[in-house]
């Protein structure tokens, strides 16, 4: 496929139109990728472009990892039993109001497939995670983009655009890339005034990095609401990103649904034992928080520091803008720092960037630094 997203191919040109017209997904740049690029080290690069945990993993997970190899030979738990079991008892939530996934990206996909057809319509924020208008493509349904508000969701415009083609609302709290926050109370009393009928896919991928004071307390819903479906993962605070595990949270009704369409093996035996020894470990998660906080501090002080202006965010990576931000981007990559571009997100002159070890935001600040000074 060209870049330009036209097939030219006689078997090709069978897909339907709206799979053709979809461009796909683009990742943060792999560290091996740029080193090839640049010529450069690969101990001499920093990556601050994924959201990824600069911790690594739970040395519980770890183990669990180690133990799970000597059995890799075999099929997974195609029901992720001790996984849902986990997840049961730590979240307090019966155990077929669960539906376990390939990354909370696979979450998003099956419930897509499971209720969206050509013909109707979802609805989410303008930058909001390119995730959500990719799975209502390519079922064939139409999405409705709302303007943002202080590049957050305007719940108050996105509850107008519900029409009666409406099937599912997402909405990301905190939201990516913007780091957004949206209130306890402003989200309950919309999800109160959304029709039954309409599905809310609530995308909480970075709730672990939210203070007590704002935790969602979503999943306490579930008992109110039987259109409400949550999304967690285990890629960000856990660090399991390369695993690739999450699982949504709903009625036990759509959980039947979602499973149904769900591949039979779609979560690995890896990737299990280690997400059950990772929520059994406590002291990882607040120790991820408590770096997250320091980095957080430290990354928006330097910019600051540097008078740039940047997006107060909940989550682990903070938006900032910058003149001729895709050139300060390419200045970046070729100094062996990866942060990520969000063009894509309708925000040309912004870049994100994931909050890493102290030694690496030190990186990031020092060398943006000097690109700034240079470009003066």
């Amino acid at each position: 496929m060209s870049s330009s997203n036209q097939v030219h191919s006689v078997v090709a040109k069978l897909a339907p139109e709206y799979i053709k017209a979809i461009a796909p997904y683009q990742g943060g740049k792999p560290i091996s990728e740029l080193a090839r690029e640049m010529g450069l080290q690969v101990e001499d690069i920093v990556k601050l472009a994924s959201n990824e945990n600069p911790l690594g993993i739970s040395p519980k997970a770890d183990y669990a990892i180690q133990e799970a190899l000597l059995d890799i030979a075999r099929y997974p738990d195609g029901n992720s039993f001790a996984l849902r079991d986990a997840v049961s008892k730590k979240f307090s939530i019966a155990p077929n109001q669960l539906v376990f996934g390939n990354g909370s990206n696979d979450i998003l996909e099956l419930a897509a497939r499971a209720f969206l057809t050509a013909g109707c319509e979802t609805i989410y924020s303008q930058h909001a995670f390119a995730v959500y208008p990719l799975v209502t493509q390519a079922t064939g349904a139409t999405g409705i983009v709302v303007p943002a508000k202080n590049y957050g969701h305007d719940l108050t415009a996105m509850l107008a655009a519900i029409t009666p083609k409406t099937r599912m609302i997402f909405v990301a709290n905190p939201n990516n890339p913007t780091g957004t926050l949206l209130g306890k109370d402003e989200l309950l009393a919309f999800l109160r005034q959304v029709p039954k009928a309409v599905l809310v896919m609530l995308d909480e991928a970075y709730d672990e990095y939210l203070s007590a004071a704002n935790k969602s307390e979503a999943i306490a819903w579930l008992s109110e609401f039987d259109n409400l479906i949550i999304s967690r993962t285990f890629s960000k605070a856990y660090g399991l990103a390369g695993l690739r595990v999450g699982f949504g949270l709903c009625h036990a009704d759509i959980a039947d649904l979602m499973n149904r369409v769900r591949q039979p093996f779609n979560v690995n035996s890896i990737a299990q034992a280690a997400a059950v020894a990772s929520l059994a470990d406590d002291d990882f998660v607040e120790r991820s928080y408590a770096l997250n906080q320091a980095g957080m501090a430290q990354l928006t002080q330097g910019l600051d520091k540097l008078g740039l202006e940047y997006i107060p965010s909940f989550a682990n990576f903070v938006s900032f803008a910058v003149k001729n931000a895709a050139q300060v981007n390419q200045k970046l990559l070729q100094n062996g720092v990866i942060v990520r571009p969000i063009a894509n997100y309708e925000m040309p002159d912004y870049l994100r960037v994931s909050i890493g070890l102290f030694s690496e935001n030190a990186r990031f600040l020092e060398v943006l630094e000097q690109i700034l000074k240079s470009n003066e």
